[in-house]
């Protein structure tokens, strides 16, 4: 599979989504970024929009095993990785995978559960394995978490720890949608029985491995990496952020801009695909100081006047 080849799964994936969730074309950009970067994407919302639905729609399009895990305060860690449980036919013990074993997992209301629990998903996350019993065990490839979780101002819900949060590559939001969205919303549902959308299957794993493979093969100009650095740093200097982008974050923002890059068509990163997915890669990484969050500064904002002051470096169109 080349570029070009990739760039048209991942039109037909977001236009079959597209076709169950009323969602601008951003939203549903910046979760194909998070899949094809093979990293995790954590959406935050009010209930009701759509979060649910839209990770699920994702799994279904890309032809994946696919798990829901709903987060509540009793869940208990070995609730997500699973457990080993004694055969009394033999005396021994067998594993009993949890729902985690799976290829796309949607990990519902993350941040309903106890840190405990989120903290469950860690090693997932990172590494692609669990470990029970002091005993490791590898989770199917691709694997993918898409959480979902309410603002942390809601009722019942945990803010999640920064170390968790930085396992997120891509987060963002869907939103309310405008005028003409809830008309079309509502307009989906008088055309059909059943109180869901149904959507249709792109692609499959095979497929899968080979698109997330294909980000691999775009350049990436040393000014460009240059430029990335530059951005993180200047997280890091920022008087309103007590704790900048992880150099892990930097890693993310570079494989990030090379997805944009692919879904573009192009086999070349530009300073414009790393702005473009700097905001939802980044944010979420920062941590304010105590008066910048008194203040309400948001960390998107951050993230917009460090791009503003970092210089934009002049990249040539490589010769085919």
């Amino acid at each position: 599979m080349d570029v070009s080849d990739a760039a048209t799964a991942c039109s037909r994936v977001r236009d079959e989504v597209g076709g169950a969730v009323v969602a601008d074309r951003e939203f549903l950009e910046r979760v194909t970024l998070g899949i094809l970067a093979r990293g995790h994407v954590l959406l935050e919302d009010v209930p009701g929009t759509g979060k649910t639905l839209s990770a699920r729609s994702f799994a279904t399009a890309l032809g994946l095993e696919f798990s829901r895990i709903q987060f509540t305060p009793d869940l208990l860690p070995a609730d997500v990785t699973g457990t080993n449980v004694f055969d009394e036919t033999d005396g021994s013990f067998a594993f009993a995978p949890g729902p985690i074993f799976a290829n796309v997992v949607l990990a519902d209301e993350i941040n309903r559960a106890p840190p405990k629990t989120q903290a469950a998903l860690l090693e997932a996350m990172e590494e692609g394995q669990v470990t029970v019993d002091g005993d490791t065990h590898q989770l199917p490839s691709p694997f993918y978490v898409i959480a979902t979780q309410n603002p942390v101002e809601s009722e019942g819900a945990f803010p999640l720890p920064e170390a968790q949060l930085d396992r997120f590559t891509i987060k963002t939001s869907i939103g309310y949608p405008d005028a003409d969205g809830e008309v079309e919303l509502l307009r989906r549902r008088a055309g059909r029985v059943e109180r869901s959308p149904s959507v249709g299957r792109v692609l499959d794993a095979a497929a899968v491995d080979e698109l997330r493979r294909v980000p691999e093969t775009v350049r990436v100009d040393d000014d460009l990496l240059t430029y990335m650095a530059s951005i993180a740093r200047a997280t890091r200097e920022d008087r309103r952020v007590a704790v900048g982008v992880s150099p892990r974050g930097t890693q993310r923002l570079f494989e990030t801009a090379r997805a944009a890059a692919v879904i573009a068509g192009r086999a070349f990163v530009t300073p414009d695909d790393v702005k473009r997915v700097a905001e939802p890669t980044l944010a979420h990484r920062l941590v304010l100081t105590p008066d910048a969050a008194v203040n309400d500064v948001d960390t998107r904002d951050v993230i917009a006047t460090v791009l503003d002051r970092v210089a934009v470096p002049t990249v040539d169109e490589p010769e085919v």
